[in-house]
């Protein structure tokens, strides 16, 4: 077997707008085998899940850090030994020195896998980890697994032994009302916080408008096919329609995409649009950068490759960083209607919403169109309702004929 070296596992360098992180999920046991690169543990920061790999191969010998605990930049999370994996043996009952040495049966250690915390939850509960039932990945056992099991061992046995008789109750409703308090990640309390500081310290309002969709509907429908055809499989969706109005509009209005610092309005010469994406941990809004630079299908492939990465948290903070102005769909949930919020410092956010057939009036006749409503919701601090009207309207002029972003009208 080769030489082991000790090695400390560090948290990593945070960027300038991020203080601190939280260790959010340790992926590996003390004494379990890794290769060199396998993620062992995941920082949540207020912006992102980062990841932190083993840096050989090797074992954990000991965990400082457990979930839930809050680490600076280049603090010492864990510490490693390289050698040959296929000597390292799995001793999970092994921790740093002035943890607490969690005991359990011999099935707990040898068959079980679950989280440090999860063991000490365990432990403190009176639960051998045989009990609980695991949820994570390759039936890892979590905090929430065991505060399950808990709450499932208060339940009423309901075995076939009669219970004592009691003097009988009446009007009893018969049910369960469990309650399950945990804490909110970082990311949704970074949320949280933003969206009630864009409330106290912007004059927000919202205008609204809608937009007949047959146009982009027929275009999208009659080439289609030949779209994904001369661009390797991408296909044509509505975002990226929306995305080029967006821009041709800014260009025509520059102070909505503008922003304020202090008492200085910052005009910003290009156009990186936000595009707010669900994800498991919360909303984010990777930034499309040099938008105006794109093609439909460059547009199309980035925002496809933004959400596939913001559902498995693999977005950085330099893919959120900046923006000058955001589009919000929450037609995609079914919103018929809504106030987006904006995303400081920006000053305006656009939001989409359901394509809803409605009875309009076209030239003297009422008639069936596939009509969508827009919100344009800005600060009116910098932004008059009458431009903020104005730049709306225009992206509606775009999207009900496109010709006009061609013919720069």
């Amino acid at each position: 077997m080769a030489d082991s070296e000790s090695v400390e596992i560090k948290a990593p360098e945070f960027p300038e707008s991020v203080a601190d992180g939280e260790v959010a999920t340790w992926h590996v046991q003390v004494g379990e085998a890794v290769r060199r690169d396998q993620v062992i543990v995941d920082i949540e920061t207020d912006k992102v899940v980062l990841e932190v790999v083993a840096p050989a191969d090797g074992k954990l010998v000991a965990i400082v850090k457990e979930e839930g605990e809050t680490v600076l930049a280049d603090e010492l999370l864990a510490t490693f030994e390289t050698g040959d994996v296929g000597a390292a043996a799995p001793s999970p009952t092994t921790r740093a020195p002035d943890s607490e040495t969690p005991t359990s049966d011999a099935s707990d250690s040898d068959d079980v896998i679950a989280s440090p915390a999860a063991r000490k939850m365990a432990e403190e509960q009176g639960l051998t980890l045989s009990q609980v039932a695991g949820s994570g990945k390759d039936g890892r056992i979590t905090k929430e697994d065991v505060l399950k099991a808990v709450a499932d061992a208060q339940k009423p046995s309901t075995s076939s032994t009669p219970a004592p008789q009691k003097a009988p109750e009446t009007n009893e409703v018969s049910g369960e009302r469990l309650e399950r308090r945990v804490p909110m990640t970082r990311i949704r309390a970074s949320i949280a916080r933003r969206l009630v500081e864009a409330q106290q310290t912007a004059a927000m309002l919202t205008t609204f408008n809608e937009v007949d969709m047959s146009p982009i509907m027929e275009l999208r429908s009659r080439y289609k096919e030949e779209f994904e055809k001369a661009h390797n499989g991408t296909r044509l969706g509505f975002m990226s329609f929306f995305v080029r109005s967006s821009i041709e509009a800014l260009k025509r209005f520059p102070l909505v995409n503008a922003s304020i610092d202090g008492n200085d309005i910052v005009y910003h010469g290009y156009q990186d649009i936000g595009v707010a994406v669900g994800s498991p941990r919360g909303l984010v809004v990777p930034v499309l950068r040099d938008a105006d630079s794109l093609t439909l299908a460059e547009i199309e492939d980035q925002i496809r490759d933004f959400g596939s990465r913001a559902q498995e948290n693999k977005l950085s903070i330099a893919d959120m960083t900046g923006g000058t102005f955001t589009i919000s769909n929450g037609g995609v949930f079914g919103s018929l209607l809504s106030t987006p919020i904006l995303n400081p410092p920006q000053t305006a956010i656009l939001g989409m919403h359901k394509i809803a057939d409605r009875p309009v009036a076209v030239n003297g006749e009422v008639v069936i169109r596939p009509m969508m409503y827009l919100a344009l919701s800005y600060d009116h601090r910098l932004i008059d309702g009458q431009e903020a009207v104005r730049f709306l309207v225009k992206i509606k002029d775009f999207l009900e004929e496109p010709a006009r972003i061609l013919l720069d009208l």
